[in-house]
Protein backbone atom coordinates (compact mmCIF):
# COMPACT_ATOMS: atom_id res chain seq x y z
CA UNK A 1 0.00 0.00 0.00
CA UNK A 2 1.09 3.76 -1.04
CA UNK A 3 0.36 6.67 1.06
CA UNK A 4 1.35 10.48 -0.17
CA UNK A 5 3.92 12.48 2.68
CA UNK A 6 2.09 15.44 1.44
CA UNK A 7 3.02 17.98 -0.96
CA UNK A 8 5.21 20.34 1.24
CA UNK A 9 8.84 19.16 1.65
CA UNK A 10 10.00 22.11 3.55
CA UNK A 11 8.32 24.74 5.37
CA UNK A 12 10.11 27.35 7.49
CA UNK A 13 8.29 30.31 8.61
CA UNK A 14 6.34 31.90 5.17
CA UNK A 15 8.68 29.94 3.14
CA UNK A 16 7.15 26.51 1.38
CA UNK A 17 9.61 23.98 -0.90
CA UNK A 18 6.84 21.21 -2.40
CA UNK A 19 7.87 18.16 -3.68
CA UNK A 20 6.63 18.82 -7.27
CA UNK A 21 9.10 21.92 -7.66
CA UNK A 22 11.86 20.08 -6.60
CA UNK A 23 10.96 17.20 -8.85
CA UNK A 24 10.22 19.53 -11.85
CA UNK A 25 13.65 20.93 -11.71
CA UNK A 26 15.54 18.10 -11.13
CA UNK A 27 13.75 16.54 -14.06
CA UNK A 28 14.46 19.81 -16.19
CA UNK A 29 18.35 20.14 -14.53
CA UNK A 30 19.19 16.09 -15.28
CA UNK A 31 17.03 16.42 -19.28
CA UNK A 32 19.67 19.58 -19.69
CA UNK A 33 22.51 17.75 -18.39
CA UNK A 34 21.34 14.05 -20.61
CA UNK A 35 21.27 16.58 -24.01
CA UNK A 36 24.31 18.16 -23.34
CA UNK A 37 26.36 14.80 -23.13
CA UNK A 38 24.58 13.36 -26.26
CA UNK A 39 25.48 16.66 -28.20
CA UNK A 40 28.94 16.07 -27.27
CA UNK A 41 29.03 12.09 -27.72
CA UNK A 42 27.15 12.98 -31.76
CA UNK A 43 29.59 15.76 -32.25
CA UNK A 44 27.13 18.46 -32.05
CA UNK A 45 27.80 22.38 -30.62
CA UNK A 46 25.99 22.03 -27.54
CA UNK A 47 25.43 25.75 -26.73
CA UNK A 48 22.91 26.51 -29.43
CA UNK A 49 21.32 23.21 -28.16
CA UNK A 50 21.08 24.22 -24.56
CA UNK A 51 19.80 27.62 -25.29
CA UNK A 52 17.07 26.17 -27.95
CA UNK A 53 16.30 24.21 -25.18
CA UNK A 54 15.84 26.19 -22.56
CA UNK A 55 13.42 27.63 -24.70
CA UNK A 56 11.75 24.58 -25.06
CA UNK A 57 11.64 24.06 -21.54
CA UNK A 58 10.15 27.82 -20.81
CA UNK A 59 7.61 26.76 -23.61
CA UNK A 60 7.52 23.70 -22.44
CA UNK A 61 6.01 24.57 -19.34
CA UNK A 62 3.58 27.65 -20.60
CA UNK A 63 1.89 24.97 -22.86
CA UNK A 64 1.59 22.48 -20.72
CA UNK A 65 -0.24 25.08 -17.80
CA UNK A 66 -2.05 26.98 -21.08
CA UNK A 67 -3.62 23.01 -21.95
CA UNK A 68 -4.63 22.01 -19.02
CA UNK A 69 -6.58 25.42 -18.05
CA UNK A 70 -8.38 25.29 -21.54
CA UNK A 71 -9.89 21.98 -20.91
CA UNK A 72 -11.09 22.81 -17.32
CA UNK A 73 -12.10 26.55 -18.12
CA UNK A 74 -14.90 26.00 -15.84
CA UNK A 75 -12.90 26.15 -12.72
CA UNK A 76 -10.21 28.51 -13.78
CA UNK A 77 -13.06 30.97 -15.03
CA UNK A 78 -14.35 31.10 -11.33
CA UNK A 79 -11.06 31.27 -9.87
CA UNK A 80 -8.64 33.07 -12.15
CA UNK A 81 -6.17 33.68 -9.97
CA UNK A 82 -5.68 29.62 -9.74
CA UNK A 83 -4.09 29.81 -12.96
CA UNK A 84 -0.78 30.61 -12.21
CA UNK A 85 -0.73 27.97 -9.20
CA UNK A 86 1.03 25.09 -11.28
CA UNK A 87 2.87 23.92 -7.44
CA UNK A 88 -0.46 22.68 -7.06
CA UNK A 89 -0.19 20.75 -10.18
CA UNK A 90 -2.05 20.97 -13.59
CA UNK A 91 0.57 20.48 -15.92
CA UNK A 92 -0.55 18.67 -19.16
CA UNK A 93 2.40 16.67 -20.87
CA UNK A 94 0.66 16.56 -24.41
CA UNK A 95 0.48 20.85 -24.19
CA UNK A 96 4.33 20.94 -22.83
CA UNK A 97 5.40 18.65 -25.75
CA UNK A 98 3.36 21.29 -28.19
CA UNK A 99 4.76 24.31 -26.51
CA UNK A 100 8.55 23.11 -26.53
CA UNK A 101 8.76 22.17 -29.88
CA UNK A 102 7.11 25.28 -30.50
CA UNK A 103 9.23 27.50 -28.81
CA UNK A 104 11.93 25.57 -28.85
CA UNK A 105 12.07 23.95 -32.41
CA UNK A 106 11.02 27.46 -33.48
CA UNK A 107 13.98 28.93 -32.47
CA UNK A 108 16.53 26.43 -33.96
CA UNK A 109 14.53 26.86 -37.12
CA UNK A 110 14.92 30.44 -37.33
CA UNK A 111 18.57 30.67 -36.55
CA UNK A 112 19.22 27.34 -39.08
CA UNK A 113 20.02 25.49 -36.65
CA UNK A 114 19.58 21.67 -37.12
CA UNK A 115 15.69 20.97 -35.99
CA UNK A 116 15.66 17.42 -36.07
CA UNK A 117 18.40 16.57 -34.67
CA UNK A 118 17.75 18.79 -31.65
CA UNK A 119 14.47 16.91 -31.59
CA UNK A 120 16.14 13.13 -31.24
CA UNK A 121 18.53 14.58 -28.49
CA UNK A 122 16.02 16.00 -26.81
CA UNK A 123 13.95 12.58 -26.68
CA UNK A 124 15.74 10.90 -23.90
CA UNK A 125 15.75 13.45 -21.60
CA UNK A 126 11.68 13.82 -22.55
CA UNK A 127 11.35 10.29 -21.74
CA UNK A 128 13.23 10.43 -18.44
CA UNK A 129 11.97 13.92 -17.29
CA UNK A 130 8.35 12.87 -17.43
CA UNK A 131 9.55 9.82 -15.03
CA UNK A 132 10.45 11.65 -12.35
CA UNK A 133 8.15 13.94 -12.51
CA UNK A 134 5.53 11.98 -12.96
CA UNK A 135 6.17 11.49 -8.85
CA UNK A 136 5.14 15.12 -8.41
CA UNK A 137 1.36 13.85 -8.91
CA UNK A 138 2.14 11.20 -5.80
CA UNK A 139 3.09 14.11 -3.32
CA UNK A 140 -0.02 16.17 -4.68
CA UNK A 141 -2.38 13.02 -4.47
CA UNK A 142 -3.81 14.05 -8.07
CA UNK A 143 -3.82 12.14 -11.11
CA UNK A 144 -4.49 8.92 -9.82
CA UNK A 145 -7.11 5.96 -11.11
CA UNK A 146 -10.07 4.09 -10.30
CA UNK A 147 -11.00 2.01 -7.22
CA UNK A 148 -7.99 -0.97 -7.15
CA UNK A 149 -7.42 -3.50 -4.04
CA UNK A 150 -4.18 -4.73 -5.74
CA UNK A 151 -0.90 -4.53 -3.16
CA UNK A 152 0.65 -1.91 -4.80
CA UNK A 153 -2.87 0.47 -4.20
CA UNK A 154 -2.43 4.19 -3.68
CA UNK A 155 -4.38 5.88 -0.23
CA UNK A 156 -6.03 8.54 -1.01
CA UNK A 157 -7.41 10.73 1.64
CA UNK A 158 -11.27 11.91 1.48
CA UNK A 159 -10.59 15.55 0.49
CA UNK A 160 -9.31 14.15 -3.07
CA UNK A 161 -11.17 11.65 -3.63
CA UNK A 162 -13.74 12.27 -6.76
CA UNK A 163 -17.56 12.46 -5.60
CA UNK A 164 -18.19 9.22 -7.17
CA UNK A 165 -16.03 7.16 -5.09
CA UNK A 166 -15.83 9.10 -1.96
CA UNK A 167 -16.44 6.04 -0.53
CA UNK A 168 -13.31 4.22 -1.55
CA UNK A 169 -10.15 4.35 -0.04
CA UNK A 170 -7.37 3.27 -2.78
CA UNK A 171 -6.71 3.91 -5.81
CA UNK A 172 -4.54 2.86 -8.68
CA UNK A 173 -1.53 4.78 -8.70
CA UNK A 174 -1.63 5.60 -12.07
CA UNK A 175 1.42 7.75 -11.73
CA UNK A 176 3.64 5.22 -11.16
CA UNK A 177 2.26 2.99 -13.79
CA UNK A 178 3.22 6.21 -16.42
CA UNK A 179 6.56 6.64 -14.75
CA UNK A 180 7.79 3.06 -15.09
CA UNK A 181 6.50 3.16 -18.37
CA UNK A 182 8.24 6.42 -19.38
CA UNK A 183 11.45 4.87 -17.77
CA UNK A 184 11.47 1.86 -19.86
CA UNK A 185 10.67 4.33 -23.23
CA UNK A 186 14.06 6.10 -21.72
CA UNK A 187 16.19 2.55 -21.59
CA UNK A 188 14.61 1.51 -25.25
CA UNK A 189 15.67 5.19 -26.85
CA UNK A 190 18.77 5.10 -25.53
CA UNK A 191 20.03 0.89 -25.47
CA UNK A 192 17.37 -0.27 -28.71
CA UNK A 193 17.03 2.85 -31.08
CA UNK A 194 19.60 5.59 -30.65
CA UNK A 195 22.33 4.02 -32.91
CA UNK A 196 19.57 2.19 -35.59
CA UNK A 197 17.97 5.17 -36.41
CA UNK A 198 20.97 7.83 -35.89
CA UNK A 199 21.24 8.53 -39.70
CA UNK A 200 17.61 9.07 -40.27
CA UNK A 201 17.20 12.79 -37.99
CA UNK A 202 13.47 12.96 -36.55
CA UNK A 203 13.27 9.24 -36.39
CA UNK A 204 14.11 8.88 -32.52
CA UNK A 205 11.72 11.45 -31.45
CA UNK A 206 9.38 10.36 -33.45
CA UNK A 207 10.03 6.72 -31.84
CA UNK A 208 9.97 8.55 -28.59
CA UNK A 209 6.21 9.86 -29.53
CA UNK A 210 5.17 6.81 -30.56
CA UNK A 211 5.88 4.45 -27.48
CA UNK A 212 4.86 7.39 -24.91
CA UNK A 213 1.61 7.72 -26.60
CA UNK A 214 0.69 3.40 -26.09
CA UNK A 215 1.78 3.70 -22.65
CA UNK A 216 -0.19 7.01 -22.04
CA UNK A 217 -3.51 5.34 -24.01
CA UNK A 218 -3.74 2.78 -21.25
CA UNK A 219 -2.88 4.49 -18.09
CA UNK A 220 -5.17 7.78 -19.45
CA UNK A 221 -8.02 4.88 -19.61
CA UNK A 222 -7.64 4.31 -15.90
CA UNK A 223 -7.60 7.94 -14.48
CA UNK A 224 -10.62 10.00 -12.95
CA UNK A 225 -9.78 13.46 -13.91
CA UNK A 226 -8.56 12.64 -17.45
CA UNK A 227 -9.17 16.02 -19.58
CA UNK A 228 -12.57 15.62 -21.64
CA UNK A 229 -13.71 16.82 -24.57
CA UNK A 230 -17.19 16.26 -24.34
CA UNK A 231 -17.42 12.24 -23.83
CA UNK A 232 -13.95 11.58 -25.03
CA UNK A 233 -10.52 11.38 -23.30
CA UNK A 234 -8.61 14.04 -25.06
CA UNK A 235 -5.30 12.13 -24.18
CA UNK A 236 -5.72 8.94 -25.79
CA UNK A 237 -6.94 10.87 -28.90
CA UNK A 238 -3.62 12.71 -29.17
CA UNK A 239 -2.19 9.29 -27.88
CA UNK A 240 -3.64 7.93 -31.24
CA UNK A 241 -2.25 10.66 -33.54
CA UNK A 242 1.13 10.31 -31.63
CA UNK A 243 1.10 6.44 -32.59
CA UNK A 244 0.52 7.27 -36.15
CA UNK A 245 2.33 9.77 -36.25
CA UNK A 246 5.19 7.88 -35.11
CA UNK A 247 3.77 4.06 -37.13
CA UNK A 248 3.89 6.46 -40.31
CA UNK A 249 6.48 8.64 -39.94
CA UNK A 250 9.73 6.52 -38.78
CA UNK A 251 10.08 4.19 -41.53
CA UNK A 252 9.88 7.21 -43.72
CA UNK A 253 12.73 8.96 -42.71
CA UNK A 254 14.28 6.02 -42.25
CA UNK A 255 13.89 5.05 -46.15
CA UNK A 256 14.47 8.81 -46.99
CA UNK A 257 17.74 8.36 -45.39
CA UNK A 258 19.08 5.33 -46.70
CA UNK A 259 17.93 6.89 -50.56
CA UNK A 260 20.11 9.96 -49.20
Amino acid sequence: MMRSPGAIAVQVGPFTLRWYGILMASAMAIGLWLAYKDAVRRGVDPDPLLKASELALLGGLIGARLYYVLFNLDYYSQFPSKIFAVWEGGLAIHGGVIGGVLIGGGYAWRRGLPVLRYLDIAAPSLALGQAIGRWGNFFNEEAFGTPTDLPWKLYIPPSNRPVEYAQSDFFHPTFLYESLWDLLVFILLVRVFRDRVTRAPGALFLTYLGLYSVGRFFTEGLRTDALMAGSLRVAQLVSIVGIVVAIVGVPLLVRRSREA
